[in-house]
């Protein structure tokens, strides 16, 4: 008999049957995603009675402080966020799926609750976390790192010892209270407390993030709100240091130009020199002072300080701005003023003894205008060190 006979007959001996390739058993993991997704709707509310509402927990934690703006009154800030909630329609026994207790799915294939923060303004670099996890119990756990960009009313007036109260509230947009529920996962102590996680080597330092639940009324609707509170303080040294030591080191210089002969030429280029130092030191530290729209830092006010009126000149240099440009016309216009009244030798001493006795005023004026002023950073300072 011949192999080809042979093999022919071996074949059709076989039952076609087993020919045939068997299909792979689909796993367990992707026959209970299919279970549980088949029916589900994801625009439903989670709930088998529907006068029952959804309660969300809620859970934060500050990362750190990226950015304050004072003048556009926002504040940049990363945090991890956590939503909890129970969804009725996804429950299965972990026995009739090898065992399995918790499973992810896509955050578009199941209903998530509308939470959103009331103080957001835009968008910031968040990744995108299209995942959450559940149990068999049901419980939906979605957690996410958030990049937020929030308005917040800042005080600028005791920088650089300033400390701010920044809120994010949470809220459903359309859920009532008799809908969607929220409440804190964590205890509020230990959320106020809990600063472990927090970069703290930057400018920004963490006090406490306090919270409380209450509701708002809206066309006789409440709708339920979560508001955290993060407290913040700015480090100082960094400004006493390079801006506020340096200040008050030609205050004290400014003070002692007084006993200078007033109707002497020396007086004058000795303010003069002092103006120039503080607009040297604003200018190149312009960028590091925050801005703001309304009010003005305490010590933005130090430009004010430093140039004592000289009632000899014609033209008022306390009056001037930061601008070098506009300073040098001045010390050019004193110049010639000075050269013509050299030239003329007119002795005005009414006008000289008059302005001796306003001069004296004026030194008294500053003297308990400046100790105002060191007294005040020193007792914001103090207020800050013992806070």
């Amino acid at each position: 008999m011949s192999p080809v006979l042979l093999l022919s007959l071996v074949l059709s001996a076989i039952p076609q049957a087993e020919l045939v390739p068997e299909k792979p058993k689909r796993s367990a993991l992707n026959q209970l995603t299919r279970l549980l997704l088949r029916k589900y709707n994801c625009g439903v509310r989670p709930v088998q009675n529907w006068t029952k509402p959804t309660t969300i927990y809620i859970d934060l934690i500050i990362k750190s402080v990226l950015d304050v703006d004072g003048q556009t009154q926002k504040v940049t800030t990363s945090i991890w966020y956590r939503q909890i909630w129970n969804d009725e329609f996804l429950v299965w026994d972990p026995e009739e799926f090898d065992g399995i207790t918790e499973i992810s799915l896509s955050s578009d294939a199941i209903w998530v609750p509308d939470v959103i923060i009331s103080e957001f303004v835009h968008v910031g670099k968040s990744p995108d976390i299209p995942y959450v996890y559940v149990n068999c119990s049901g419980t939906v756990k979605n957690y996410k790192p958030i990049q937020v960009v929030s308005a917040c009313h800042l005080e600028m007036y005791a920088f650089p010892f300033d400390r701010q109260n920044c809120t994010l509230t949470f809220r459903s947009w359309l859920h009532s209270v008799s809908e969607v529920d929220l409440a804190l996962w964590r205890p509020a102590e230990e959320i106020a407390s809990d600063t472990r996680e927090f970069m703290n080597d930057g400018e920004w330092e963490l006090l406490s993030v306090p919270s409380h639940y209450w509701t708002l009324n809206l066309e006789d609707r409440d709708y339920a709100q979560v508001q955290f509170n993060v407290l913040i303080r700015r480090r100082p040294l960094l400004y006493v240091v390079s801006l506020l030591i340096p200040s008050i080191f030609f205050m004290v210089v400014d003070v002692t130009s007084f006993y200078l002969p007033p109707n002497s030429g020396t007086r004058i280029t000795f303010k003069t020199s002092i103006l120039l130092g503080f607009t040297v030191i604003r200018v190149n530290l312009m960028d590091e002072i925050p801005a703001t729209a309304i009010k003005t830092p305490l010590i933005g006010y130090e430009s004010d300080l430093s140039p004592e009126p000289d009632l000899f000149s014609l033209t008022d240099v306390s009056s001037s701005d930061s601008s070098l440009e506009k300073i040098l016309q001045e010390v050019v216009s004193l110049r010639l003023y000075l050269q013509e009244e050299d030239s003329e030798g007119i002795s005005q001493s009414y006008w000289v003894e008059l302005c001796l006795k306003v001069d004296r005023l004026l030194f008294c004026f500053y003297l308990v205008f400046m100790f105002i002023y060191v007294m005040t950073l020193l007792l914001l300072w103090g207020t800050w060190s013992s806070a």
